[in-house]
């Protein structure tokens, strides 16, 4: 598909087709591929949806090293095709970030190269089987949170990727909640493995939301451009207020003594996470960053003789034609 047309940083745009760009934007109808958009916009965009299309390739990794030692024949199929569906995600995505005029791959680049990021989440251990579990319910439960609002941003080829995300995303979240209740009504040492790893990952998921708005740069601008539809905090909020029940339904306690209703808010307060571990995490030094790379790295490298050998046929086809 053709590159979106823009005006190169540095030169100021053409007022008509500014005031057109802005004008689809207040009206909340979607920007397409073929439209003029400021540069700082097809920026932004690269970097959430390429951001984004990386989260879903890394968070295949965590997961995938379950599939092997799923305790019977039905959770290693079920694992199995959530795991597919997250590299589904990713292609879809990748797939709308080339519609910016970015090639899939340049954004693996700069995704080996450690100059674009993806969910911090990924950055830790899946240390039991009831990981799996967990990270259906609060990761994949945090993502909907996130991604649903997405169906509505304003870049045409990104919010119609997102709809099908958000409907499988939808049952990775059920399918992970099932396999967590299976596990609390179980034997003993299996309740404690459930709420062993809520523990370990409630923190995390909270932080896949992102800095809170005072802290995050691109917030504001992603907002008034109807990239985003929802603040962090805001986001955050949502996924407390919508986990506490159904924590509670499972019989596992959230790890925050701050917790508990506010009548006056009609929410659920809450504590911080803690900030300083998602800096460190996000700067390449949580407990797994180096390995997911280094992973990511040998399949890329494995995956070379495949890539040139489609490339050699396309263009062979080509020339028949």
């Amino acid at each position: 598909m053709t590159a979106a047309p823009h005006i190169d940083a540095g030169h100021p745009a053409d007022d008509e087709l500014l005031a057109q760009f802005e004008q689809t934007i207040a009206h909340n109808d979607r920007i397409e591929p073929r439209d003029w958009m400021p540069e700082r916009y097809r920026r932004t965009l690269v970097r959430q949806v390429a951001q984004h299309a990386h989260s879903e390739i890394i968070g295949m990794q965590p997961e995938g090293s379950w599939i092997t030692r799923a305790p019977s024949l039905r959770r290693k199929a079920i694992l199995l095709a959530k795991v597919q569906d997250e590299a589904g995600h990713g292609l879809y995505l990748y797939s709308a970030c080339e519609t910016l005029g970015v090639s899939r791959a340049e954004l693996t680049d700069l995704l080996l190269t450690g100059r674009q990021k993806y969910s911090s989440i990924f950055n830790y251990p899946t240390l039991t089987y009831a990981d799996v579990g967990t990270i259906g319910w609060l990761v994949d439960g945090a993502a909907i949170c996130n991604q649903v609002p997405l169906c509505r941003t304003s870049y045409g080829p990104y919010g119609r990727a997102m709809i099908r995300i958000c409907k499988e995303e939808s049952f990775h979240q059920r399918q992970g909640y099932e396999l967590l209740m299976t596990m609390m009504r179980g034997t003993d040492e299996q309740r404690a493995m459930v709420q062993e790893s809520v523990d370990r990952f409630w923190w995390p998921a909270l932080m896949m939301f992102g800095p809170p708005d005072d802290q995050s740069p691109n917030t504001a601008q992603s907002m008034a451009w109807g990239i985003k539809r929802d603040t962090n905090d805001d986001l955050r909020q949502k996924m407390v207020d919508m986990t506490v029940p159904q924590a509670e339904a499972l019989g596992v306690t959230l790890p925050d003594p701050a917790l508990q209703w506010n009548e006056e808010r009609g929410h659920y307060d809450f504590s911080q996470p803690d900030w300083d571990e998602f800096a460190d995490v996000i700067g390449g030094n949580g407990p797994c960053n180096v390995q997911r790379i280094a992973h990511r790295r040998r399949a890329h490298d494995d995956g070379a003789w495949v890539r040139e050998a489609a490339t050699a046929f396309a263009e062979r086809e080509e020339e028949h034609a």
